[in-house]
C-alpha cells in the first residue's frame, strides 16, 4: 500500500537534492508556483483543488501527495476533496474516450490511402 506521507516526504528529499544540481531550475519552478498559488480571484484552496485533480488525471503520485496535503492546509473538506477526485476520475476518462476515437478515425484514415 502507497503512504503518500512518505511519497511527499522523499519527494521533497528528492527536490532538494535536485536543486543542488539544477538550482535555477527549481527555483524558477517554485516561483512559478508561489505566484500561480497566490490568492486572487480565485482562493488557495481552489487551486488546490485544482492541482489535486490534474495530479490525479495525470497519474502524478508526487503531485497526489502534495496537493491533497496543501488541499486540506487551505481548509479543503473531505466532501470537496472527493468531489474533486469525482471529477478527476470523470476528467481522466472522458478525454481518453475523445482522443481515443479520434486516434481511430486517424487510423483509418492513413489506412485508406
Amino acid at each position: 500500500m502507497k503512504s503518500y506521507k512518505e511519497i511527499n516526504k522523499e519527494q521533497n528529499t528528492f527536490a532538494r537534492e535536485y536543486r543542488k544540481s539544477s538550482p535555477a531550475i527549481l527555483d524558477g519552478f517554485m516561483t512559478m508556483y508561489k505566484a500561480s498559488m497566490s490568492e486572487g480571484a480565485l482562493s488557495n484552496k481552489v487551486k488546490e483543488l485544482m492541482a489535486l485533480g490534474i495530479g490525479i488525471a495525470a497519474r502524478c503520485d508526487g503531485c497526489i501527495a502534495s496537493h491533497a496535503k496543501a488541499s486540506i492546509h487551505a481548509g479543503a473538506t473531505r466532501e470537496e476533496l472527493v468531489e474533486t477526485i469525482d471529477v478527476a476520475i470523470m476528467m481522466g476518462g472522458g478525454p481518453s474516450v475523445i482522443y481515443g476515437t479520434q486516434a481511430l478515425a486517424a487510423v483509418d484514415e492513413f489506412l485508406a490511402d
